[in-house]
């Protein structure tokens, strides 16, 4: 196997640069930049020297992590160096210089961790999700599937083994009905919660990828409704270009927000209208789908326009008026929100309702664990559907029980990750940095 480096802290100017080398030459880094290797797991300092010249390269710290104990059960060298571009680029170059090294691809330090049995899947999982968290709630999802998720799984892969060594023991003693009614029904029942269990879980999965992924919220209208300035407005910044001509807005555009932790992704979208531009209408198209993918649909009228029929606005789930500075505070009407970019009427009340509305999109109670990829949840219901097949009745049925169980563990096998193809490892490992 090859041996990987790559540099494992962010590429921009910083203190301290950290450098990770694994695999069989690891060792051989110190004989490279002409220092002697410290004691495992003893941070020393050394001096990096360029092998061709021995000229200095840099002063740091190196860690020394034999195998297998170490991040990726593979001999593993860290070198905590300055993090100046120009120290990182030299001392990177002699390691591309080293016959049998070469850099480490996305992911592959974690991958090969997977590989030798450090991880499992949902732990490469969870930790991708703890690298990527951007928001407060993003980070204590992930932080608690990091510690609780593990326990749960593992509670029910043994209460699934206790189930089918107790339907083992009954098809033994088939011909015994006493024996039969005493224990069936309890153990009918025990599957049934163990259901229950793995049922909650896969209902609250929707909620977690709502905060991993982030409150989808469209804005919707007519043109010249407003819509790209109240994303300006929210967003704090010119994301979009605004124009008194109708139809400037001609594609999908998202801006990223924090919301009191949570993730928020405003969608400014084309105007809706009737129109012979090809590009354009190109645009309203996108706007149609990006309304039926969000979980939040806004419809953007200004006060001083009739209102607009259309088929989004009746199925939107908050309609706003905009442009209220331009009529008089007594003759406004009632309406669901009125707001002003240019006053910044509303706009607070209207940050706040996204705010309670993507909390309630994103409730998981306290304490409860639940799942946060697609995958996982995938796994959960073919785990759920096997044990649909296990609840049976009567000494015939006991072996199709036994099946039903024996596939519910296979499920949860691979919502870990213990049977899984390479392509399924592929997409898991892709999100990962380099370096990592």
């Amino acid at each position: 196997m090859d041996t990987i480096y790559a540099l494992s802290t962010g590429p921009s100017v910083a203190g301290i640069a950290v450098i990770r080398v694994s695999g069989p030459e690891a060792l051989a880094v110190g004989q490279l930049f002409g220092f002697d290797m410290p004691k495992p797991r003893q941070a020393a300092l050394r001096i990096l020297r360029d092998p061709s010249s021995g000229d200095r390269l840099d002063e740091g710290l190196v860690l020394v992590f034999p195998a297998p104990r170490s991040f990726t059960g593979e001999d593993l060298v860290e070198l905590h160096v300055h993090g100046s571009r120009a120290i990182v680029r030299s001392i990177v170059q002699v390691l591309s210089g080293h016959q049998g090294l070469r850099p480490a691809d996305p992911g592959e330090f974690t991958r090969r961790a997977f590989l030798n049995g450090k991880m499992d899947l949902l732990d490469v999982e969870t930790l991708g999700d703890v690298l990527q968290a951007e928001t407060r709630a993003q980070a204590r999802l992930a932080e608690s599937n990091r510690h609780w998720l593990r326990e749960r799984i593992d509670g029910w892969r043994d209460a699934l083994l206790e189930l089918r060594g107790l339907t083992e023991a009954l098809i033994d003693f088939a011909d015994e009905d006493d024996v039969l009614q005493t224990f069936d029904s309890n153990l009918q029942q025990s599957i049934l919660d163990l259901r229950s269990s793995f049922s909650q879980a896969a209902t609250r999965a929707p909620a977690a990828e709502v905060i991993r992924d982030g409150f989808r919220v469209a804005l919707l209208g007519p043109p010249n409704a407003g819509k790209s300035s109240l994303l300006n407005a929210l967003a704090r910044r010119d994301v979009a270009i605004t124009s008194e001509i109708a139809g400037t807005t001609r594609d999908v555009l998202e801006v990223h927000l924090d919301l009191e932790g949570l993730a928020v992704i405003l969608i400014d979208t084309a105007g809706l209208r009737d129109t012979e531009d090809q590009l354009e209408r190109e645009g309203i198209a996108r706007t149609k789908r990006a309304a039926e993918s969000a979980d939040l649909r806004l419809w953007l009228e200004p006060v001083d326009e009739p209102a607009h029929e259309h088929g989004l606005r009746m199925t939107a789930d908050l309609r706003v008026r905009t442009k209220s500075d331009l009529i008089d505070s007594p003759t406004k009407q009632r309406e669901d929100l009125l707001v002003s970019v240019r006053t910044g009427e509303g706009l607070d009340l209207l940050i706040e309702m996204l705010g309670n509305r993507a909390r309630e999109a994103t409730w998981i109670g306290q304490g409860e664990v639940t799942l946060v990829h697609e995958r996982q949840r995938q796994a959960l219901v073919q785990a759920i559907e096997a044990l649909d097949g296990a609840v049976v009745h009567g000494s015939d049925a006991l072996e199709m029980r036994a099946e039903g169980l024996r596939r519910a563990s296979l499920a949860l096998d691979r919502l870990v990750g213990r049977i899984e193809p390479d392509q399924v490892l592929d997409v898991v490992f892709k999100r990962f940095c380099i370096g990592k």
